[in-house]
């Protein structure tokens, strides 16, 4: 939790289970919610003007970041960015950013704790990449209403993998109908129930396997982790990503 008493003013953009559980925590991680912009009260250049607000965080749709960012940036509001989906748009996104002098962060996931499990996986594959044994593979698993797959945090860490271990040269996101080249790395996902987000990198060999798993057990963490970031922000200019200015966080 937050030690400073000057709380950051923040607008949420999109108010599904992400934009209720920030707005649950906000006051604990010295964030103020000022404004929630959602399908009742879409986020426009006339509804931004009747608040004051300082950070947006948007959890909304993929579809509409383009849009919400113009807006945004255009009012002079720094962004808080963690719906995923939207990479087609990121140099135009980018661009709008530098035009209007303001900051985004964006991050294919926001928890702490993926944060922490991320570069202990990157530790993981470059001790496998030492040992032409180790064959790697990465599995996640999310709720029903997930709307891209795979996820962005299993590409985000295909691209670790993939970085550490030049021999995988491709990724097989399909199920596979038959023999798997070496050469690609096999991502797979499973959509079922409520799971709020569960990521497994797998580590393969004749003797033994290793599995390294972070497994949400809600989506606290996730709101954790924007509410940090949110705050941080403040007095910030680009394009920024949240793995690059984690470490930098903590209060």
């Amino acid at each position: 939790m937050t030690s400073s008493s000057q709380r950051s003013q923040i607008a949420l953009v999109g108010y599904g289970s992400m934009g209720k559980e920030l707005e649950r925590l906000a006051g604990q991680y010295g964030c103020s919610v000022e404004a929630v912009f959602s399908s009742k009260r879409p986020l426009s250049r006339s509804t931004i003007e009747e608040r004051s607000f300082d950070v947006a965080i948007d959890f909304s749709l993929p579809d509409a970041v383009l849009n919400n960012t113009k807006i945004l940036a255009e009012q002079g509001k720094n962004i808080v960015l963690g719906t995923t989906g939207w990479m087609q748009h990121k140099s135009e996104i980018e661009n709008i950013v530098q035009q209007n002098n303001t900051a985004l962060i964006w991050g294919t996931n926001f928890s702490v704790g993926v944060q922490i499990f991320n570069r202990v996986a990157r530790l993981a594959a470059e001790l496998a990449a030492r040992f032409d044994d180790y064959d790697l593979a990465i599995h996640e698993l999310h709720h029903t209403r997930k709307r891209d797959s795979p996820s962005g945090t299993a590409l985000t860490l295909a691209e670790m993998v993939q970085e550490i271990l030049p021999r995988k040269t491709t990724f097989l996101t399909d199920a596979s109908q038959g023999r798997i080249s070496p050469e690609a790395l096999h991502i797979s996902s499973t959509r079922i129930g409520e799971v709020p987000g569960t990521h497994t990198l797998y580590l393969d060999a004749l003797p033994d396997t290793i599995e390294i798993t972070h497994r949400a057990r809600n989506r606290s963490g996730f709101a954790i982790g924007a509410l940090r970031a949110a705050r941080w922000i403040e007095g910030k200019q680009g394009m920024m990503e949240f793995s690059h200015v984690f470490e930098y966080l903590h209060e």
